[in-house]
């Protein structure tokens, strides 16, 4: 056999001139953040066409973090023109949009916020095509459960809701039928509401909310309004800055024990389910607020109105004024460090570029409780495919949030978690069946029901 013999040449990665040339005129690591440190439009402009506009330097910073914290306005622009990440944070866990509301320019912010929309919609619509598949390929099903709202505040228990979920499922389409129909602001709105989702229909048509006593429907819109993105901006420049997260690094699950004089561990029927009972370890709420874009009298309405809602004296009068149309802040001084003070500062540990912080921390340990059932027909991966349909919903966010953490085996046919410093929600899945049966007329509109856009105006 004739031997065969292969010439290997290594693989030369050649960069393009530009990269050369742009990193030699700024002997930089970070030629588009440095040119957007110094507010030289016509470099970022260059720039942004070869780098990543969502680079990281050694701070976390994205060059749109560093372009609002200095309030290099063209730069903004650019960089957004270019998609540069709005919800991306940086190593104290800001998001360009948390560094906007500290500078205070309501047009930045506006900005920012209307292109953090648009880009969460095109995430969704992105991972659609594969959401639709996996509703496709599990099986139609009829499932109930109840929500509990606790606490251990007398006043606030008597105005707490509850309510039964139930959710059902054919083909790619979700129905959903509550009673409660809106839990904000400490006042609850009773009624028969069902929500539709279709995910084979197009965008603006694929969720519908229905009003079952009135018989009106309204499509949930994707896009909000300018006025609502108004009123949007009001709230978040009278209010805190706050980044919070629920750490789930440390938790652990311990049996639950059961009984007086001897002990044991404790199980039980939930439902139709018989289940295992889990104390959650080490749940620990993480929370950071900033307030140096507030006047001491923002300060002290908020206050006085988280003390209402946490002692259940809340009045719904208190919302009634709503917030004044709210005017750009004085700009901050400008940084008197140099670009080179501030990449070689320590990591992480960068100089104040806009407005001083004034920051408060906080860590709080909450207790929770899991009910774990191997008889539950349903898997947590199945279900969290559900849920991220019906996550915009209020109820379920916090639930799927807490389903992603690791879990004892089995499935969490109950959850009691925090929701709030005094008010804890308890989640028991009750009922559940497959169902090949299911009427398609259960999922689409019925014909005498009228439209009526204005109906549920938060939404």
């Amino acid at each position: 056999m004739a031997k065969i013999v292969v010439d290997c040449l290594p693989f030369i990665y050649v960069p393009k001139l530009e990269y050369f040339d742009s990193m030699a005129s700024s002997g930089s690591d970070f030629p588009l953040h440095e040119s957007v440190f110094n507010g030289d439009i016509k470099r970022v402009s260059k720039l942004i066409q070869t780098c990543d506009v969502a680079e990281k330097d050694m701070h976390g910073n994205t060059p749109l973090h560093v372009a609002v914290m200095l309030g290099h306005k063209e730069c903004v622009y650019l960089l957004l023109a270019h998609n540069a990440p709005v919800k991306i944070k940086n190593s104290q866990g800001w998001t360009p949009l948390a560094e906007a509301i500290s500078y205070g320019d309501r047009q930045t912010i506006l900005l920012l916020l209307r292109k953090l929309k648009k880009q969460s919609r095109e995430s969704l619509e992105e991972r659609r095509p594969m959401l639709v598949q996996a509703l496709k390929d599990m099986a139609d099903f009829d499932l109930e459960l109840k929500w509990d709202f606790q606490s251990w505040v007398p006043l606030v228990s008597r105005i707490l809701p509850s309510d039964v979920c139930r959710i059902r499922k054919k083909g790619c389409q979700i129905r959903l039928d509550t009673t409660l129909v809106d839990f904000t602001e400490m006042k609850w709105e009773r009624g028969d509401i069902t929500f539709v989702f279709d995910g084979e229909a197009k965008p603006n048509h694929n969720l519908t909310v229905l009003d079952n006593k009135s018989e009106v429907y309204q499509r949930i819109r994707s896009e909000d309004s300018d006025h609502e993105l108004e009123e949007e901006v009001d709230i978040l420049m009278s209010s805190d800055i706050v980044a919070a997260q629920m750490s789930t690094k440390r938790i652990t699950f311990s049996r639950a024990q059961s009984g007086w004089l001897f002990r044991e561990d404790k199980s039980e029927l939930v439902g139709d389910f018989q289940s295992d009972f889990f104390t959650v370890n080490n749940l620990v709420l993480e929370s950071r607020k900033r307030r140096e874009h507030l006047s001491p009298e923002d300060v002290q309405k908020n206050k006085a109105l988280m003390e209402n809602i946490t002692k259940g004296a809340w009045d719904s009068s208190d919302a009634s004024n709503g917030y004044e149309r709210r005017h750009s802040l004085k700009s901050p001084k400008k940084p008197l460090c140099t670009w080179k003070e501030y990449i070689e500062s320590e990591d992480g540990k960068p100089p104040c570029l806009a407005r001083s912080l004034v920051c408060k921390e906080s860590t709080k340990g909450f207790k929770a409780t899991i009910a774990m059932s191997d008889d539950f027909p349903m898997t947590v991966d199945v279900l969290l495919d559900v849920l991220e349909m019906v996550a915009p919903f209020k109820q379920f966010q916090k639930l799927r949030d807490f389903m992603t953490s690791k879990l004892p085996p089995g499935f969490p046919v109950r959850i009691e978690i925090p929701v709030f410093p005094t008010i804890t929600a308890k989640v028991t899945f009750t009922k559940f069946e497959w169902k090949d049966d299911l009427e398609s007329e259960l999922f689409v509109v019925p014909a005498h029901y009228r439209e009526d856009p204005a109906r549920f105006p938060d939404l």
